[in-house]
């Protein structure tokens, strides 16, 4: 979307469709449960491990389908808005917060290749060690716990229809 069409109104930001599903990945990922229940550390790291975690699920389950597919960018732009303008109220300044959203986005990408394998394998040993190296664990023996709830909202993700995805609601 340009500037000028932004500014004018001229057109209706694509990535607007997916915002339902971008704030229900964030609900999710702060759901207190991954941090009581799953060792996850409630500190910032923590939660952006999680908000990471949730959305490389939904991205998972978005490639599954090859009318959601191609819009996994939509919703991953979304995240980078949503990451930068948190940078920038923690108060980086801009000449940083570039070099931070490319090593967001390179992490990103890390832990969705790592997850991705893990769960189409649904080799829970190798997804709670990815677990161990990608997210911030206040108990790290609790990894198997986190790998399990993981398991579930991913199968859930899974019965999910994708008109329910797109407004936001996992399955049951």
């Amino acid at each position: 979307m340009t500037f000028f069409a932004r500014l004018f109104g001229t057109q209706e930001d694509p990535r607007e469709q997916w915002r339902p599903l971008w704030h229900r990945v964030v609900e999710e990922a702060r759901d207190p449960d991954w941090y009581r229940m799953c060792g996850v550390a409630d500190t910032l790291e923590g939660r952006f491990d999680m908000v990471t975690l949730v959305l490389s699920l939904a991205i998972l389950r978005m490639e599954t389908d090859e009318d959601l597919a191609p819009h996994t960018a939509l919703l991953t732009e979304l995240f980078v808005e949503d990451m930068e303008g948190q940078l920038r109220e923690a108060g980086i300044g801009d000449p940083t917060v570039g070099k931070k959203i490319g090593n967001l986005m390179s992490s990103m990408g890390g832990r969705l290749g790592a997850y991705r394998t893990a769960l189409a394998a649904e080799d829970r040993v190798a997804l709670a060690d990815a677990l161990k190296r990608n997210v911030t664990m206040s108990q790290e023996d609790e990894a198997e716990a986190l790998a399990e709830r993981m398991i579930r909202l991913h199968k859930r993700l899974a019965r999910t229809e994708a008109s329910q995805l797109r407004a936001g609601e996992f399955a049951a």
